[in-house]
């Protein structure tokens, strides 16, 4: 055994030393991969499941089953704000009013979760507990505009100018791979609740 036996043992731990590398690197990539496909898929069921809601809360602005219990709808939005809104609807069509209010917190709300960004994003009925649940929401903003399109500035003064308004929707991973947040955004230009029109 002499010079070249040594070289071929070192030789050997180099390349072994290689192919862990390699080895390491797929694994890692491949856990890579499976997580961000899995919150991918979470931040689009989240993102999904808000947009149904949302959807079907605002079009029913206005809404009584018994029109006669709310016959004037220019009253149906009480406040309106660019995080905030509160307007009546018959939520479960009880020929009742109720009051539906969507609120956007602060991020210092879930300031325990790992995402720094998201918030929580409130839907109370009446006077009930505000309820919600950390889905990754981190922009959450209302445009409104009047009868004729244009846009109306904040504050809003007069709530019942509005006639149609624009959602933003972002929505993040809760929590993420190596800080990179997956990010999904939706939007709903010009979406009017039918009871708005009814003027």
């Amino acid at each position: 055994m002499g010079f070249s036996t040594l070289i071929d043992i070192l030789g050997s731990i180099m390349i072994g030393g290689i192919l862990l590398m390699i080895l390491l690197r797929l694994n890692d990539s491949a856990v890579q991969n499976a997580f961000q496909f899995n919150s991918e898929s979470i931040t689009q069921r989240n993102l999904v499941e808000i947009v149904q809601l949302l959807e079907h809360d605002f079009r029913k602005i206005g809404f009584c089953k018994d029109w006669n219990n709310f016959p004037d709808p220019t009253k149906a939005i009480i406040k309106a704000d660019s995080t905030s809104i509160k307007f009546l609807s018959d939520v479960d069509s009880d020929k009742d009013m109720d009051t539906l209010s969507y609120i956007l917190s602060s991020p210092s709300v879930l300031s325990q979760t790992p995402n720094p960004n998201d918030k929580m994003l409130y839907r109370q009925v009446n006077s009930e507990p505000l309820g919600g649940s950390n889905l990754g929401v981190t922009q959450f903003r209302l445009t409104y505009f009047d009868s004729f399109g244009a846009e109306i500035p904040f504050p809003i003064l007069i709530p019942s100018e509005i006639y149609t308004m624009q959602i933003d929707l972002v929505v993040e991973d809760v929590v993420a791979y190596n800080q990179e947040y997956n990010r999904v955004f939706w939007r709903q230009i010009r979406l009017a609740a039918r009871n708005l029109g009814n003027r």
